[in-house]
């Protein structure tokens, strides 16, 4: 995960604390970069947990992004059937997973957005934020590069390659019997049951 996060650089030999580190200055970087980006004053992330007005303009469409990005980031988990409280980053809640799913795409979409967002002014910037969020969501497919990025995970390297492009699920039913037989009938009357 730290090397999609750090591409072209070798994380093996830090420690986790080091790696820790090493993310919190890359994003706090990309603060400063995008506020004077887009010309904006920046003083630090400052979030109050349950008292989002407090923050300025800036610190609102962040958080708002944030948000976005972890509801994208626990779709996808949840829709390909993988535990929300697997982490590989972050760890001890239920959630981890979807938060470092989430903090793959912090500093390539959510933060440069959210300036944007905030150098137009502070009216109506949490749902400003979020359609934003959406537009460039769709605009650069982070869908599918989220699923893709999620089997790259947790998958072995033979399992993501697929010539074909068909993921499609193919679902059947169990009989009593052992045997799995087509879905999407009723076999209320036949003897498989």
């Amino acid at each position: 995960m730290y090397r999609m996060r750090f591409p072209g650089e070798d994380p093996s030999g830090l420690t986790r604390h080091e790696l820790l580190g090493r993310e919190g200055r890359r994003v706090k970087e990309r603060y400063r970069y995008e506020a004077a980006r887009v010309g904006l004053a920046w003083n630090g992330r400052r979030y109050v947990p349950g008292d989002y007005d407090s923050g300025d303009a800036a610190n609102q469409a962040v958080t708002a992004a944030a948000q976005c990005m972890y509801g994208i980031a626990q779709t996808t988990v949840a829709a390909l059937g993988c535990s929300p409280g697997l982490g590989f980053v972050h760890s001890g809640h239920e959630l981890a997973f979807v938060l470092d799913i989430a903090d793959l795409y912090k500093t390539e979409i959510a933060i440069p957005v959210a300036f944007e967002v905030a150098a137009d002014g502070p009216d109506d910037i949490g749902s400003r934020t979020r359609r934003a969020i959406r537009d460039r969501v769709n605009q650069v497919g982070l869908l599918r590069r989220c699923v893709q990025d999620i089997k790259r995970l947790l998958l072995p390297d033979e399992a993501t390659d697929d010539p074909t492009g068909d993921d499609t699920d193919h679902v059947t039913l169990q009989s009593d019997h052992g045997m799995n037989v087509e879905s999407g009938r009723n076999y209320s009357e036949d003897v498989y049951w």
